[in-house]
């Protein structure tokens, strides 16, 4: 292969870069949000309902808080209903995107507790929804939401 061949075989491929790199950006954010906020927030919807036993928190739920996750200072059962709650009504905000950034931000705690007294090895896992957490926060959880209909109302 020439000089000039290998040349214009790297010219392409910066073009086809380029191209793939705007399709990319063309993707709007109120879609990676929307999906960022039913995948994380379905990921603790389920979790609270393991919990649960019909509408009451299951005994093996308060038994997998005294037995396995043992938090710090909090009472087993109480840790118990305090999750099966935040499990369920935080999702609920995020999926509708309503006071968005504040169910995200207490997700986020309850991730950071999570990896620090319950499973520590699952650092890859909650990585991962921190990142989606941290995205919510900061950027919104975009116009295909509660709370974008009430920024549009507002101005």
């Amino acid at each position: 292969m020439t000089a000039k061949q290998r040349g214009s075989l790297f010219s392409a491929a910066v073009g086809f870069g380029r191209q793939l790199q705007a399709l990319m950006a063309s993707i709007p954010y109120a879609l990676i949000a929307l999906i960022t906020r039913i995948s994380v927030g379905g990921v603790f919807w389920q979790s609270g309902q393991t919990k649960l036993d019909g509408w009451h928190i299951s005994a093996s739920a308060i038994e997998l808080f005294r037995n396995e996750y043992q938090l710090p200072l909090v009472d087993p059962t109480v840790a118990a209903y305090l999750a099966a709650t935040a499990e369920h009504f935080f999702p609920i905000l995020l999926v509708i995107g309503l006071a968005t950034r504040f169910a995200a931000s207490a997700l986020l705690i309850m991730t950071l507790i999570i990896e620090i007294f319950v499973y520590p090895d699952a650092w890859p896992t909650h990585g991962t929804w921190a990142a989606c957490f941290l995205i919510l926060m900061t950027r919104g959880p975009g116009v295909i939401s509660v709370d974008g209909m009430i920024a549009r109302h507002l101005r």
